[in-house]
């Protein structure tokens, strides 16, 4: 198999699929690598490494799509890269297709068979998604401790308080990798943290009873916290959907004046009704008194960390996927879940509904 790993364009976007020990497996497994040039820079893992790994650099994208059989990314294809795309060509990343539908229909278009990280399941985890989760529940609660501060609009508040003074409150929604991440890093923080969970009983036995309280995930104990929150954190996950909107614009409006909302779940259209994508160029903004933060690629912003995280947990799945090819991917259960796109169409059954109903 010819694998390509293309630089991310998606702006701020650092990581990369795979580092060079990872990469130099597949050329020991027989495959051909490519890698465009400067795509692991950002990482820290310079074209150099890779070529010692094996790999084959490319000057550009062109050049890397019209020749791999197989495209390893981390983010979702950009519109500027959907036309490199060929007929029968694999691409195996992030998709999200419920809310980048121009994607969907364009990998329809070019008949490309994609596999996507978040619809792969295995023994009842999601060992793609996992990693990347856990680095977000934790910057949520990082860069939320830094919103709070007076000269970001907040409310002037150190989240873990010190001795003398209120310590700060937490509420993290949804008890997933990325919400009992978030809720753990803030009580260590030192804050109050409140986990509105869909199964209270579940989140508990994974939580320190310490500085977290779990509530029901339901409209009048989300609320009731919400409005008693200095801190917001939406870590709902609904696989291969959209999330519902937790939290209205209304309950926003009456929100604590310079509190803030991090919306880790915006790649799924979030779950508070006034938070919409942004970039770390222009990662915030300020609605009704409130600091909303909403991200997308949150972990694009350690991609050192975020790069080492995925290639280990991706490198088992790339050889299972580069020793198949499109063609033979039903031999192999978990992947052949995991896709999405195939035939000029949308095969994923939730997937599919999503995006139709989007």
């Amino acid at each position: 198999m010819r694998i390509g790993i293309p630089k991310e364009i998606k702006p701020n976007e650092g990581r990369v699929a795979l580092t060079p020990a990872a990469v130099a497996e597949l050329v020991q497994d027989g495959h051909e690598v490519l890698l465009q040039a400067g795509a692991g820079e950002p990482s820290g893992y310079g074209d150099d490494e890779y070529r010692r790994a094996g790999v084959r650099i490319v000057p550009d994208a062109a050049t890397l799509y019209g020749e791999a059989e197989m495209v390893l990314k981390v983010k979702e294809p950009q519109p500027p890269e959907y036309g490199l795309f060929r007929s029968g060509q694999l691409l195996f990343s992030f998709l999200h297709l419920p809310t980048t539908v121009p994607l969907a229909r364009a990998l329809c278009e070019r008949s490309v068979t994609a596999v996507a990280f978040e619809s792969l399941e295995e023994n009842g985890r999601l060992p793609l998604l996992a990693p990347m989760s856990d680095i977000a529940g934790r910057l949520a609660v990082q860069i939320g401790a830094t919103l709070l501060h007076g000269y970001r609009s907040g409310r002037g508040l150190l989240l873990g308080g010190v001795e003398g003074t209120e310590a700060g409150t937490v509420v993290v929604l949804g008890a997933g990798v990325a919400g009992c991440s978030a809720a753990r890093a803030a009580a260590a923080l030192g804050a109050r943290a409140v986990v509105c969970a869909r199964r209270p009983e579940h989140a508990r036995a994974l939580l320190p009873a310490e500085r977290i309280a779990v509530e029901p995930c339901e409209p009048d104990a989300i609320e009731r916290a919400v409005l008693g929150a200095d801190l917001v954190i939406g870590a709902l996950r609904v696989p291969n959907g959209i999330a519902p909107k937790l939290v209205s614009a209304a309950t926003v409006r009456r929100m604590r004046p310079g509190s803030v909302i991090v919306d880790v779940c915006i790649d799924q259209g979030g779950c508070v009704e006034t938070t919409r994508p942004t970039s770390y160029s222009a990662p915030t903004y300020v609605q009704d008194g409130v600091v909303h933060f909403a991200v997308a690629n949150m972990p694009g912003a350690v991609p050192r960390t975020a790069s080492q995280a995925l290639s280990a947990a991706l490198l088992p799945y790339a050889r299972r996927l580069a020793a198949l090819g499109a063609r033979r991917l039903a031999e192999d259960d978990a992947l052949a879940r995991a896709v999405n796109v195939a035939g000029g169409r949308i095969v994923h059954p939730e997937v599919a509904a999503s995006v139709a109903a989007s």
